[in-house]
């Protein structure tokens, strides 16, 4: 099920629309700040803060 328009933002990102996912349900593959492009994660310092 893979879909390129996936996102995830941050719960009071205004960009959030469709397939995005909210803070509590980070997938497995979030590794590093590096794989959550929006710049609604630009406010944290680290996976662990989220």
């Amino acid at each position: 099920m893979a879909d390129d328009d996936f996102s995830i933002h941050d719960d009071d990102c205004e960009k959030q629309d469709s397939g995005w996912m909210p803070v509590s349900d980070l997938p497995d593959e979030v590794t590093s700040m590096d794989d959550l492009e929006c710049e609604c994660w630009a406010e944290y310092d680290s996976i662990a803060e989220i």
